[in-house]
């Protein structure tokens, strides 16, 4: 297995919980769509449906896990994926399944992301 620090697995399993549930997980896509600007808390509400402290405990909780970002601006809060962090995951994720196993092809990762965009 690849050498990394115990601390960074546990941070990495704590960013997968965190996105374990569905409302956040369609957050950290609705953001990673809307990057870089962003989107302000009332544009999430409406376009996933939450309610405002349900939505704000989704958030709390993607910020503390360092998957989201968040600036106020005057009286607004914008939300901005952490796409540092997430790279950081998903190089980790990859680096697993795809460099030092054949679990999956890394041509079918690129065929996959690609046909997405399409």
């Amino acid at each position: 297995m690849q050498d990394v620090p115990e601390e960074q697995i546990a941070r990495y399993a704590d960013m997968l919980t965190a996105m374990g549930t569905e409302s956040r997980l369609r957050i950290v896509r609705l953001l990673l769509s809307a990057h870089p600007g962003g989107m302000v808390v009332g544009e999430i509400q409406a376009e996933l449906g939450l309610s405002a402290s349900n939505l704000s405990h989704h958030l709390d909780k993607l910020k503390n896990e360092g998957l989201v970002q968040v600036k106020r601006e005057g009286t607004f809060l914008r939300y901005t994926a952490n796409c540092d962090s997430l790279r950081e995951l998903l190089v980790f994720l990859y680096a697993e399944c795809c460099t030092r196993s054949s679990a999956v092809q890394p041509d079918w990762i690129i065929q996959c992301c690609t046909k997405e965009k399409s």
